[in-house]
């Protein structure tokens, strides 16, 4: 039986990127120390871990940083969270805007150089309303 899940990340400075998502987006550490630290939302639960990419008890010839992934975090308000990012000099790899299948959202860089996809969801045009399972006018 699964008991849990949740992604734990590669980063260069372990220290930088926990601060990063505590700050930001309302994260807690439930463990820390200066290769790992796993955080949870006190709110919904969520967890994320950070650990260092060069740490030996990752297998050899996996370590590094985590490339090629997005962390995606849904939030009631990215228009005010953007600008909050922004203020606090956060790197933008996307700016803010609405898609058509049913997002509104910006991409900013963590310390460790992962995408962190800060949504928040809204209508979907109607080509993209029936991949929800719902026509355009639910």
């Amino acid at each position: 039986m699964l008991t849990g899940c949740y992604p734990v990340l590669c980063t260069t400075d372990v220290s930088a990127s926990a601060e990063f998502y505590r700050t930001h987006f309302g994260f807690e550490s439930t463990f820390e120390s200066d290769w790992y630290v796993s955080l949870r939302h006190p709110d919904a639960g969520h967890e994320l871990a950070l650990l260092d990419g060069t740490h030996p008890s990752i297998p050899s010839g996996h370590g590094g940083v985590a490339r090629g992934m997005l962390v995606n975090l849904e939030v009631d308000d990215v228009d005010a969270l953007a600008a909050s990012l922004a203020a606090a000099g956060v790197p933008v790899a996307q700016e803010l805007r609405s898609e058509a299948f049913g997002q509104r959202h910006v991409i900013v860089v963590d310390p460790g150089g992962v995408l962190v996809d800060v949504i928040t969801e809204i209508e979907p045009v109607p080509e993209f309303a029936a991949a929800f399972g719902r026509d355009a006018e639910a």
